[in-house]
């Protein structure tokens, strides 16, 4: 992995970035949230994005920022590299946010969190405690990432409410550009936020 290569092999995600933890943002698109985060917490950020375009010009707007120690956006299919990330338990945060915006038929099979082993992956590199906070403005697509996670038993609901994986505002301190305009738009906001058993 690098910033903008495909590399084959494990790789060791405490080699990537620094940080005082560490923290996952899959699919950033132009890396909003990713600048705001890093300004919010002393967090160590890996971002994986498909589009090596965007990944590219993050990257490289993260390193005249003076972030590059602490925060990078590697072109990568998340699907292909987190099998390949580790040690177990060695991220505090994974972020999801706005992800699948395919609406047509043939495109389900692209869907990330629904993917064949996805969500396990997930719950392997988050450390015990840990948390995944997913959210999305489509009402189908949250139940459907909600019966997805909680089909794996690693994960138990982390919301407002016991039982309940709802939140009713983003906790972090960031958000990403699709999470404003969909305010700005007035759209409900579905945020599902999960702990690592």
């Amino acid at each position: 992995m690098g910033g903008t290569s495909r590399e084959d092999g494990p790789v060791d995600v405490r080699s990537l970035v620094q940080g005082e933890w560490l923290e996952l943002e899959i699919g950033p698109g132009r890396g909003g949230f990713v600048f705001e985060r890093a300004a919010a917490a002393p967090a160590g950020l890996i971002g994986l994005e498909v589009r090596r375009k965007w990944a590219t010009i993050v990257d490289q707007r993260l390193a005249k920022a003076g972030l590059g120690a602490r925060a990078r956006v590697f072109a990568e299919d998340a699907g292909l590299a987190l099998p390949r990330l580790g040690p177990d338990g060695s991220i505090r945060r994974i972020f999801l946010h706005f992800p699948d915006p395919w609406w047509k038929k043939r495109h389900a099979k692209r869907l990330v969190i629904v993917k064949q082993g996805f969500v396990a992956e997930m719950a392997r590199l988050l450390e015990p405690g840990g948390e995944l906070f997913v959210q999305t403005d489509v009402e189908e697509r949250a139940a459907l990432y909600e019966a997805e996670i909680r089909a794996c038993p690693l994960f138990v609901p982390f919301g407002d409410e016991g039982g309940s994986p709802a939140l009713a505002n983003n906790p972090y301190n960031a958000e990403s550009p699709r999470e404003k305009r969909a305010i700005v738009d007035g759209l409900p906001v579905h945020r599902l936020r999960f702990r690592r058993v």
